[in-house]
């Protein structure tokens, strides 16, 4: 990639090569390299939908992967490494990895923005206190993000898995669940800014997403899933896209889609008026 002088308010790209919190099948690790490879395959160019091109555009960068260690020091690293991006006034999209890295990350993004929103993306409500003897499972996160206060708000969209205890822990952290029954399209998601979203692949139908640990009937189409992105109710502070598994994509159809995602989140993320940290 071309070398991109860095400006304020500019977006970085950090790869999180991680699958430590994986429940079901390990490869998440695997995904920011092919995400990386799809984007820049030659097959399709670096446009968004809104005809922003971003090979021209000088406001985001790609960091690279983060060098993760295990455990408690692996997510410390993640934690460190957004903070410092936070830091220097530069916003944040972030390649898992599963959906457990997302904890760490907003343990830096709530230093840094004050009374966050959060969307999530997901077949899954990940609010398990602990799963299989794990509390930082990626079945887990956002019970650990909604006890520390974390985020001020959280609005999950696209659920279709939620037993009796997950709709307990919904009711007892607050959350709002829209599950895919009763999704549509108008639906007003009351969400302000600051926001940030968590886009986890399997929050789309199998059908449109199929290389993704946890295959889910039911889900959102990928139009679907483009049209909230273009129709954000608030400015986009960060954003991470996790659970691509390289390896239930053989045929590199999922990489597209994460790939294309990637590409609009940068434009909604470029298009977003910088908020006061």
């Amino acid at each position: 990639m071309t070398e991109r002088t860095w400006q304020a308010a500019s977006i970085a790209i950090l790869g999180l090569p991680w699958d430590e919190g994986s429940s079901f099948l390990r490869g998440a690790a695997g995904a920011p390299a092919r995400i990386r490879e799809a984007l820049h395959c030659g097959s399709a160019n670096l446009c968004a939908e809104t005809g922003l091109d971003l090979a021209a555009d000088t406001r985001w960068s790609d960091m690279g992967d983060v060098t993760l260690a295990s455990g408690a020091a692996g997510r410390a690293q993640i934690e460190n490494a957004v903070a410092s991006l936070l830091a220097q006034g530069t916003r944040v999209l972030a390649l898992g990895g599963d959906h457990s890295v997302t904890y760490p990350i907003l343990r830096a993004y709530a230093r840094a923005y004050s009374g966050l929103n959060v969307l999530q993306l997901d077949a899954h409500p990940d609010l398990y206190d602990e799963y299989e003897g794990d509390r930082f499972s990626h079945a887990c996160p956002f019970a650990r993000i909604m006890e520390e206060g974390l985020a001020r708000r959280l609005v999950q969209v696209g659920v279709r898995t939620a037993n009796p205890y997950q709709r307990q822990q919904a009711t007892r952290f607050g959350v709002c669940m829209v599950e895919m029954r009763h999704w549509r399209p108008d639906l007003s998601l009351d969400l302000h800014a600051p926001l940030y979203l968590s886009l986890d692949l399997d929050a789309l139908d199998p059908a449109f997403a199929p290389g993704v640990s946890h295959h889910e009937p039911g889900g959102l189409s990928t139009r679907e899933v483009l049209c909230i992105l273009g129709s954000l109710p608030a400015p986009l502070v960060g954003a991470d896209i996790v659970e691509y598994n390289p390896r239930r994509d053989p045929s590199g159809i999922t990489a597209m889609l994460a790939a294309k995602l990637l590409k609009e989140l940068l434009a909604a993320l470029l298009a977003s008026p910088t908020w006061n940290i």
